[in-house]
Protein backbone atom coordinates (compact mmCIF):
# COMPACT_ATOMS: atom_id res chain seq x y z
CA UNK A 1 0.00 0.00 0.00
CA UNK A 2 1.35 3.34 -0.60
CA UNK A 3 2.09 6.36 1.52
CA UNK A 4 -1.69 8.53 2.76
CA UNK A 5 0.87 11.72 2.82
CA UNK A 6 3.26 11.71 1.22
CA UNK A 7 5.59 15.38 1.64
CA UNK A 8 8.72 16.12 -0.58
CA UNK A 9 11.10 18.82 -0.07
CA UNK A 10 8.27 21.10 1.19
CA UNK A 11 9.66 24.73 1.10
CA UNK A 12 8.12 27.64 2.51
CA UNK A 13 9.00 30.97 2.05
CA UNK A 14 7.32 34.08 3.41
CA UNK A 15 7.28 36.95 0.83
CA UNK A 16 7.45 39.72 3.04
CA UNK A 17 10.96 39.37 4.65
CA UNK A 18 11.64 36.43 2.08
CA UNK A 19 12.35 34.41 5.12
CA UNK A 20 12.26 30.88 4.68
CA UNK A 21 10.49 28.94 7.25
CA UNK A 22 10.77 25.21 5.71
CA UNK A 23 14.03 24.24 4.41
CA UNK A 24 13.08 21.45 2.42
CA UNK A 25 11.87 18.79 4.34
CA UNK A 26 10.43 15.52 3.61
CA UNK A 27 8.62 12.59 5.38
CA UNK A 28 5.91 10.61 4.72
CA UNK A 29 2.38 9.04 6.54
CA UNK A 30 1.02 5.35 6.29
CA UNK A 31 -2.45 4.60 6.80
CA UNK A 32 -3.56 5.21 10.28
CA UNK A 33 -0.05 5.89 11.06
CA UNK A 34 0.52 8.75 14.52
CA UNK A 35 3.24 10.51 13.66
CA UNK A 36 4.65 13.32 16.38
CA UNK A 37 6.19 16.78 14.80
CA UNK A 38 8.03 17.64 17.96
CA UNK A 39 10.44 20.98 18.15
CA UNK A 40 10.79 24.11 20.08
CA UNK A 41 8.63 27.42 19.05
CA UNK A 42 10.12 28.82 16.17
CA UNK A 43 11.00 25.24 14.24
CA UNK A 44 8.44 25.32 11.54
CA UNK A 45 6.00 23.21 12.92
CA UNK A 46 3.10 24.91 12.49
CA UNK A 47 4.07 26.33 9.33
CA UNK A 48 4.39 22.46 8.21
CA UNK A 49 1.14 21.51 9.65
CA UNK A 50 -1.18 24.96 7.66
CA UNK A 51 1.12 23.74 4.21
CA UNK A 52 0.06 20.34 4.50
CA UNK A 53 -3.61 21.47 5.57
CA UNK A 54 -4.41 23.88 2.69
CA UNK A 55 -4.77 26.34 5.44
CA UNK A 56 -1.60 28.47 4.68
CA UNK A 57 -2.24 31.70 2.91
CA UNK A 58 -0.98 31.31 -0.24
CA UNK A 59 -0.74 35.32 -1.62
CA UNK A 60 1.53 35.82 1.27
CA UNK A 61 4.08 32.64 1.09
CA UNK A 62 5.58 30.45 -2.14
CA UNK A 63 5.42 27.12 -1.18
CA UNK A 64 7.63 24.84 -3.67
CA UNK A 65 8.18 20.75 -3.55
CA UNK A 66 5.25 18.39 -3.21
CA UNK A 67 2.60 17.39 -0.89
CA UNK A 68 0.77 14.15 -1.89
CA UNK A 69 -2.76 13.21 -0.18
CA UNK A 70 -4.03 9.88 -1.41
CA UNK A 71 -2.48 10.95 -4.98
CA UNK A 72 -3.49 14.33 -4.97
CA UNK A 73 -1.09 17.44 -4.75
CA UNK A 74 -2.48 19.85 -2.37
CA UNK A 75 -0.22 22.62 -3.42
CA UNK A 76 -1.16 22.23 -7.72
CA UNK A 77 -4.83 21.06 -7.44
CA UNK A 78 -7.70 23.68 -7.44
CA UNK A 79 -9.45 25.56 -4.40
CA UNK A 80 -12.13 23.48 -5.30
CA UNK A 81 -10.35 20.47 -5.06
CA UNK A 82 -8.61 21.24 -1.96
CA UNK A 83 -12.13 22.58 -0.29
CA UNK A 84 -13.37 18.92 -0.93
CA UNK A 85 -10.41 17.08 0.85
CA UNK A 86 -10.67 19.78 3.75
CA UNK A 87 -12.93 18.42 6.36
CA UNK A 88 -13.67 14.81 5.19
CA UNK A 89 -9.64 13.99 3.72
CA UNK A 90 -7.67 16.54 6.05
CA UNK A 91 -9.13 17.63 9.80
CA UNK A 92 -7.90 20.18 11.55
CA UNK A 93 -7.15 20.82 15.41
CA UNK A 94 -6.45 23.70 17.24
CA UNK A 95 -4.08 24.77 20.09
CA UNK A 96 -6.67 27.08 21.31
CA UNK A 97 -10.45 26.55 20.10
CA UNK A 98 -11.41 30.41 21.58
CA UNK A 99 -9.43 31.50 18.55
CA UNK A 100 -11.08 29.17 15.99
CA UNK A 101 -14.27 28.82 17.10
CA UNK A 102 -16.60 31.21 16.30
CA UNK A 103 -18.06 33.20 20.00
CA UNK A 104 -21.36 33.91 18.01
CA UNK A 105 -22.32 30.29 16.70
CA UNK A 106 -23.64 27.63 19.61
CA UNK A 107 -21.68 24.79 19.66
CA UNK A 108 -23.69 22.33 18.14
CA UNK A 109 -23.34 24.22 14.46
CA UNK A 110 -19.82 24.50 14.51
CA UNK A 111 -19.55 20.69 15.01
CA UNK A 112 -21.99 20.09 12.51
CA UNK A 113 -20.82 22.30 10.21
CA UNK A 114 -18.32 19.93 8.35
CA UNK A 115 -21.59 17.78 7.52
CA UNK A 116 -23.23 21.08 5.91
CA UNK A 117 -20.29 21.35 3.92
CA UNK A 118 -19.67 18.04 2.49
CA UNK A 119 -23.02 16.01 3.02
CA UNK A 120 -26.52 16.09 1.44
CA UNK A 121 -27.82 15.01 5.01
CA UNK A 122 -31.00 16.88 6.74
CA UNK A 123 -30.48 18.98 9.33
CA UNK A 124 -32.72 16.36 11.94
CA UNK A 125 -29.73 13.60 11.24
CA UNK A 126 -26.93 16.18 11.57
CA UNK A 127 -27.68 17.20 14.84
CA UNK A 128 -28.44 14.12 16.30
CA UNK A 129 -24.56 13.57 14.49
CA UNK A 130 -23.12 16.16 16.41
CA UNK A 131 -24.92 15.62 19.39
CA UNK A 132 -24.18 11.30 19.12
CA UNK A 133 -20.04 13.17 18.50
CA UNK A 134 -20.31 15.49 20.97
CA UNK A 135 -21.00 12.63 23.71
CA UNK A 136 -18.44 10.16 22.00
CA UNK A 137 -16.01 12.94 23.16
CA UNK A 138 -16.75 12.37 26.60
CA UNK A 139 -18.90 15.94 27.32
CA UNK A 140 -21.66 15.54 29.96
CA UNK A 141 -24.88 16.37 29.01
CA UNK A 142 -24.23 16.68 25.05
CA UNK A 143 -27.68 17.62 24.24
CA UNK A 144 -27.33 20.96 26.16
CA UNK A 145 -23.55 21.10 25.06
CA UNK A 146 -25.04 21.23 21.70
CA UNK A 147 -27.21 24.13 22.29
CA UNK A 148 -24.36 26.10 24.12
CA UNK A 149 -21.95 28.89 23.19
CA UNK A 150 -18.04 28.21 23.40
CA UNK A 151 -17.33 30.63 26.04
CA UNK A 152 -20.14 28.44 28.21
CA UNK A 153 -17.86 25.84 28.23
CA UNK A 154 -14.21 25.26 30.00
CA UNK A 155 -10.90 25.13 28.26
CA UNK A 156 -11.02 21.22 28.51
CA UNK A 157 -14.50 21.42 27.33
CA UNK A 158 -13.82 23.34 24.02
CA UNK A 159 -10.67 21.40 23.00
CA UNK A 160 -13.77 18.09 23.24
CA UNK A 161 -15.84 19.84 20.71
CA UNK A 162 -12.78 20.98 18.58
CA UNK A 163 -12.16 17.00 18.56
CA UNK A 164 -16.06 16.51 18.27
CA UNK A 165 -16.17 18.85 15.12
CA UNK A 166 -13.10 17.24 13.28
CA UNK A 167 -14.16 13.79 13.94
CA UNK A 168 -17.43 14.07 12.68
CA UNK A 169 -16.91 13.42 9.30
CA UNK A 170 -14.17 10.70 9.93
CA UNK A 171 -11.15 12.52 8.45
CA UNK A 172 -8.38 10.19 6.80
CA UNK A 173 -5.90 12.36 8.05
CA UNK A 174 -6.29 14.54 11.44
CA UNK A 175 -4.10 17.32 12.35
CA UNK A 176 -3.83 18.23 15.82
CA UNK A 177 -1.55 21.68 16.78
CA UNK A 178 -0.60 21.47 20.78
CA UNK A 179 -4.10 20.28 20.88
CA UNK A 180 -3.68 19.60 25.09
CA UNK A 181 -0.73 22.42 25.60
CA UNK A 182 -3.27 24.67 27.55
CA UNK A 183 -5.10 21.84 29.42
CA UNK A 184 -4.00 20.31 33.08
CA UNK A 185 -2.65 17.08 33.05
CA UNK A 186 -5.47 14.94 33.86
CA UNK A 187 -7.60 16.23 30.60
CA UNK A 188 -4.34 16.01 28.89
CA UNK A 189 -4.05 12.25 29.40
CA UNK A 190 -8.36 11.79 28.29
CA UNK A 191 -7.63 13.86 25.23
CA UNK A 192 -4.88 11.74 24.53
CA UNK A 193 -6.51 8.71 24.96
CA UNK A 194 -9.88 9.47 23.12
CA UNK A 195 -7.75 10.34 20.08
CA UNK A 196 -5.98 7.16 20.44
CA UNK A 197 -9.15 5.58 20.41
CA UNK A 198 -10.33 7.35 17.67
CA UNK A 199 -7.58 6.64 15.06
CA UNK A 200 -7.52 2.98 16.21
CA UNK A 201 -11.28 2.83 15.47
CA UNK A 202 -11.70 4.30 12.28
CA UNK A 203 -7.70 3.90 11.16
CA UNK A 204 -7.03 7.78 11.16
CA UNK A 205 -3.32 8.96 10.76
CA UNK A 206 -2.34 11.98 12.75
CA UNK A 207 -0.24 14.48 12.53
CA UNK A 208 0.73 15.65 15.96
CA UNK A 209 2.62 18.82 16.18
CA UNK A 210 4.15 19.36 19.79
CA UNK A 211 6.69 20.59 21.60
CA UNK A 212 6.24 18.00 24.35
CA UNK A 213 8.02 14.80 23.94
CA UNK A 214 5.90 13.27 26.29
CA UNK A 215 3.12 13.62 24.97
CA UNK A 216 4.25 12.24 21.83
CA UNK A 217 5.53 9.28 23.25
CA UNK A 218 1.68 8.76 24.93
CA UNK A 219 0.36 9.12 21.28
CA UNK A 220 2.56 8.38 18.58
CA UNK A 221 4.70 5.29 17.46
CA UNK A 222 6.27 7.27 15.09
CA UNK A 223 8.26 10.96 15.81
CA UNK A 224 10.19 13.09 13.34
CA UNK A 225 12.35 15.96 15.17
CA UNK A 226 12.26 20.04 13.60
CA UNK A 227 14.89 22.42 14.22
CA UNK A 228 15.07 25.78 12.42
CA UNK A 229 12.88 24.28 9.88
CA UNK A 230 14.92 21.53 9.26
CA UNK A 231 13.79 17.73 9.78
CA UNK A 232 17.04 16.80 11.89
CA UNK A 233 16.01 13.10 12.88
CA UNK A 234 13.38 11.14 12.35
CA UNK A 235 12.03 7.00 13.28
CA UNK A 236 10.56 4.91 15.99
CA UNK A 237 9.56 6.76 18.71
CA UNK A 238 10.67 4.77 21.60
CA UNK A 239 14.20 4.21 19.56
CA UNK A 240 14.34 8.17 19.48
CA UNK A 241 13.59 7.78 23.61
CA UNK A 242 16.01 5.38 23.72
CA UNK A 243 18.87 6.45 21.60
CA UNK A 244 18.81 9.48 20.17
CA UNK A 245 21.36 10.36 17.12
CA UNK A 246 21.18 14.06 17.11
CA UNK A 247 22.54 16.40 19.31
CA UNK A 248 19.58 18.76 19.49
CA UNK A 249 16.92 15.65 20.43
CA UNK A 250 19.69 14.71 22.88
CA UNK A 251 19.10 18.69 24.05
CA UNK A 252 15.28 17.91 24.09
CA UNK A 253 15.77 14.52 26.04
CA UNK A 254 17.54 16.02 28.51
CA UNK A 255 14.91 18.68 28.87
CA UNK A 256 12.76 16.61 30.24
CA UNK A 257 11.72 16.56 34.16
CA UNK A 258 13.50 13.10 35.00
CA UNK A 259 10.31 11.95 36.98
CA UNK A 260 8.43 12.20 33.35
CA UNK A 261 10.87 10.37 32.01
CA UNK A 262 10.69 7.36 33.25
CA UNK A 263 6.90 7.06 33.45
Amino acid sequence: MGDMLSVKDLKVTFLNNRKEALHGITFSMAEGERLGLVGESGSGKTVTAMAISGLIERSNVEVTGDVIFEDTDLHRCSRSKLRSIQGPGIGVIFQEPMNSMNPLIKVGHQVEEVLRLHTDLVPEVRKKMAIDALDRVGLPNPEEIYNKYPHQLSGGQRQRAMIASAMIIHPKLLICDEPTTALDVSVQAKILKLLRELSDEYKMGILLISHDLMVVKQLCENVAVMYKGNIVEQGKTLDIFNAPKDEYTRQLMAAIPTRRRHE
